[in-house]
């Protein structure tokens, strides 16, 4: 009868539904803020969030990254970069007991310093309707990839909102090289546009993934 008793708990676990964190994922340093709320399963693993937010942010996965959760660094390996003591396609989230409203960082691009904060929401239950992970809102497009960090990419953004209000009458001598690269990170074909996030694409990417 123990036996019994114990295998329907074990069955009843196995039932049990997955439960789901909402995650607001926001680029720190950045106004107007660029940030995306995420469902994602419990029992994913760090690899996964780590892609979960390299597709939902539009980054291109090329550079180094890793999370800090709990005083201790989680990420996915890169040549060349940091070796993490834990395989990230091993650890699931739910071995860190989040709990509502806590927070912690994921850092992408080493030399452009793009920090995160990750910010549980809520737990919610698993809807079987729906594919995970997914992104249910957000805002504003993330950065060129490296263009500089939050403060470079802070005064273009202001510079060309400047332009587009006043015109531009400035001359070539008073751009050097370097502001003409950061420019044309803005004004490539097509133009980027800091403004625009679309979470239909988002989502088809993160089908892709899934």
């Amino acid at each position: 009868e123990q036996v019994g008793r114990g295998q329907n708990r074990r069955i009843m676990s196995e039932l049990k539904p997955v439960p789901i964190y909402q995650l607001k994922v926001s680029l720190i340093g950045i106004s107007p803020m660029i940030w995306r709320r995420l469902l994602v399963r419990s029992d994913s693993t760090i690899a996964d969030l780590h892609y979960t937010i390299q597709i939902a942010m539009g980054w291109s996965d090329v550079h180094l990254n890793r999370f800090h959760i709990h005083g201790q660094d989680f990420g996915v390996y890169h040549d060349g970069g940091i070796c993490f003591s834990d395989n990230p396609d091993k650890v699931p989230l739910s071995a860190f007991g989040f709990q509502i409203r806590e927070r912690f960082l994921y850092e992408y691009d080493f030399g452009d310093e793009w920090l995160h904060e990750v910010r549980i929401e809520k737990r919610l239950l698993l809807d079987p309707k729906k594919t995970y992970p997914v992104c249910i809102d957000g805002k504003n497009a993330a950065p060129p990839e490296d263009f500089g960090g939050a403060q470079a990419y802070m005064q273009r953004r202001q510079e060309l909102k400047y332009r587009a209000v006043f015109g531009d009458n400035r001359s070539d001598d008073d751009f050097d090289d370097e502001d003409d690269s950061e420019y044309e990170s803005f004004e490539e074909d097509p133009p980027f546009d800091p403004d625009v996030f679309s979470r239909r694409e988002v989502n088809a990417r993160l089908r892709q993934y899934t």
